[in-house]
């Protein structure tokens, strides 16, 4: 069965405006869906452990070995089943979440999903990052350059893991919030609008891609 797989990885649960914007492209995608919460059910971190047993005979690992590998098969078998991505990366602290930076971690792993003869194994195949950010980092900004989120998972996902992606950042999220930035409302609304019409689109162009 074909299906997306939705990596979401806020911690603010459906309070979350990264997640609102992933919802809309879910409502307009009414597809099969895997979603991995990682805020909720986090990943170990990659360790010794789990870095050992990519070069280790099965027959041969310790225990703590074998309880990593075990994590990192579950994972890239879940990644590698999809058809396409959807991921829900927030700006915390100017970076990706910790929890998101683990799972690839344990999904990028040489001869199984990247470093393979023919290219990446899940080469091609579309997927979207959504990064809300509570500021502005677009150019002309205070902040611009600041943004160490989409441009490495950009990097990343596709350079690595091959993926086609696409990244949607509403921004000034924190201008309802902070009275300084209240000036600021018109553009964040602006923003996310423009976010959750895109995520729409996008989950259209998804379903039509992977239908052909």
């Amino acid at each position: 069965m074909s299906y997306l797989l939705h990596i979401d990885s806020s911690s603010l649960g459906a309070d979350s405006v990264s997640s609102q914007v992933a919802q809309s492209f879910r409502n307009t995608w009414n597809e099969p869906v895997v979603h991995r919460d990682l805020a909720a059910s986090p990943v170990p971190h990659l360790d010794a452990a789990g870095i050992a047993a990519w070069d280790t005979d099965p027959a041969r690992r310790t225990p703590e070995q074998a309880a990593a590998a075990a994590v990192q098969d579950e994972l890239i078998e879940e990644f590698l089943g999809a058809s396409g991505y959807l991921f829900t990366v927030p700006m915390y602290n100017l970076t990706m979440p910790s929890v998101f930076k683990a799972w690839l971690d344990q999904v990028i792993v040489k001869g199984r999903t990247f470093g393979l003869p023919d290219g990446p194994a899940a080469s091609g195949r579309p997927a979207l990052v959504v990064s809300a950010r509570g500021g502005g980092y677009g150019p002309g900004t205070p902040n611009h350059g600041k943004d160490f989120v989409v441009p490495a998972l950009e990097t990343i996902l596709h350079d690595m893991l091959g993926l086609d992606v696409t990244s949607l950042t509403p921004e000034l999220t924190m201008a309802p919030v902070v009275p300084a930035l209240t000036h600021l409302i018109p553009l964040h609304e602006a923003s996310l609008t423009d976010a959750h019409q895109q995520a729409r689109r996008q989950a259209g162009k998804f379903r039509d891609r992977i239908a052909a």
